[in-house]
């Protein structure tokens, strides 16, 4: 077996482990005959990965006893409906950082139910700065500040968080959950899809407080209110079983390299290699970010042409590197760099930059 390096902002590499585990599991689950995909959500057997998953997020995460975890089917993209349907209800209002494409697609659907204040807008820097978090005013009269804490096609990250008072933060950390410890303590809710650092496609995570599930109102419809979900233990219908077996794989595999304080460590040493390789290039690859503002898991680049970009992408994917093409809106060249890429990875991709330029200069 030959493995590639895959950069791709989502979905992303995964932990071999765990995929091998599963690969050994899935046509008889511990013995049983069948695969667990094929067993009722209310057996024992599934009953012991989704208790397994939930505790994993609360250890590896430090969750505090005031925030509930939930699994929910359909990603972010559903959060940001869910999200204004719980907390906007009755024309309430709310603030928003528009960061970038994600940011924007939450603020979309928020402005539809309530009212929205944008205490920042990127607009102007091309969604490639992000100001000062004490810069932020927060509104008298806002139920909550939306963020987003990693935007993956502009390839900017928040470092630090804004002191809001009483208002609490809502939060997508989609694309940069599990590479560092945060303090939960100050979030009224943290939500993200799973495929980036947790697993594959199709399930949402949401950390909620308790004090945020007072709030959702009894008049919109069961499954779209967070109570609904809380109550059940993630269980009110069948929940993605096979998403929620890969994320308790993935947080064993996260938990094994030493949890939150690993990543952390091995996302600066990644990051570093590539935003290095730039650096060195004299000019030849251009970070658009600046460096107070750059993703350690999305690092975005451009070369001295477009020409050269398709070049530099097709000969890259020659050589084992998936998935550097640019997002299709803004262009240029991207380097995923998520939890389960190896640090090899970046260093092999590093050289590669250095020999293409070298060729290519």
């Amino acid at each position: 077996m030959s493995r590639i390096f895959n950069f791709s902002a989502g979905p992303c590499t995964l932990p071999l482990s765990a995929l091998e585990s599963a690969a050994a599991e899935f046509v008889d689950y511990q013995g049983t005959g069948m695969s667990l995909i094929e067993m009722s959500h209310r057996s024992k057997e599934y009953d012991a990965v989704h208790e397994e998953a939930l505790a994993l997020f609360r250890e590896l995460l430090n969750i505090p006893d005031s925030h509930k975890v939930l699994f929910i089917g359909g990603g972010a993209t559903l959060q940001f409906t869910m999200l204004a349907m719980n907390f906007l209800h009755g024309g309430k209002s709310c603030d928003f950082t528009l960061t970038g494409s994600w940011a924007k697609k939450a603020y979309a659907d928020a402005k539809k139910i309530g009212k929205v204040n944008v205490l920042y807008d990127g607009k102007d820097a091309n969604y490639l700065e992000l100001p000062d978090p004490s810069s932020l005013k927060i509104s008298s009269d806002a139920e909550f500040l939306h963020m987003t804490s990693n935007e993956t096609i502009g390839g900017i990250e928040w470092h630090s968080w804004p002191e809001t008072g009483d208002v609490p933060i809502i939060c997508d950390m989609s694309s940069d959950i599990m590479s560092r410890e945060i303090p939960v303590e100050k979030f009224g809710m943290i939500y993200a899809g799973a495929q980036k650092n947790l697993g594959p496609a199709g399930v949402g995570i949401v950390i909620i407080r308790d004090d945020m599930l007072e709030k959702c109102p009894d008049g919109i419809t069961a499954f779209l209110n967070y109570k609904t979900h809380a109550d059940a233990n993630s269980l009110y219908h069948t929940p993605p079983v096979f998403c929620i077996y890969m994320i308790q794989k993935v947080l064993k595999w996260v938990k094994e390299q030493g949890g939150l304080a690993a990543m952390d460590k091995l996302a600066q040493e990644r990051s570093d290699i590539i935003y290095q390789a730039i650096e060195n290039s004299d000019g030849y690859y251009r970070s658009p970010v600046p460096a107070a503002n750059r993703s350690r898991m999305n690092i975005v680049w451009r070369l001295p042409s477009e020409d050269l970009e398709k070049q530099f992408i097709s000969e890259a994917d020659a050589k084992g590197f998936s998935g550097l093409k640019g997002h299709r809106s803004v262009g240029g060249c991207r380097a995923s760099v998520y939890n389960a890429m190896p640090v090899e990875g970046a260093q092999a991709l590093s050289d590669f930059m250095a020999e293409f330029q070298k060729n290519n200069a």
